[in-house]
């Protein structure tokens, strides 16, 4: 349980809430095709249905401050970097002000592209 205490008492967030507020938030991104599980036993990248979103989705919560870590599938003919930079934008924005909580880092790894 990820949370924090106010003067109302303690608001608690369960791992897969926040993973699923990352993954519909890098969704609305242009040039994101979805989000990837990486299959660690093979290395093989797929595709989640978007009621497996936070299966792309790391969360580490460390002081109060959370590091999201994150794998997508990007579109072919997109530029990575503006679409990984927007990414980051709205997973920050969208998680602190849905949830109250601090957003330290968010790490965007590309699993693939797309045509």
């Amino acid at each position: 349980m990820i949370g924090f205490s106010n003067e109302s008492g303690y608001i608690g967030y369960s791992e897969e809430v926040i993973a699923n507020v990352v993954g519909l938030s890098t969704m609305e991104c242009y040039g994101v095709v979805g989000m990837a599980s990486k299959n660690a036993s093979d290395g093989f990248w797929e595709l989640m249905k978007t009621e497996h979103l936070s299966k792309g989705v790391k969360i580490n919560s460390k002081n109060d401050e959370l590091n999201i870590e994150l794998f997508v599938v990007v579109q072919y003919g997109t530029k990575i970097s503006v679409i990984a930079n927007n990414i980051i934008q709205k997973v920050k924005y969208n998680v602190e002000n849905y949830t109250g909580l601090k957003v330290n880092s968010v790490t965007v790894n590309v699993q693939g592209v797309r045509v």
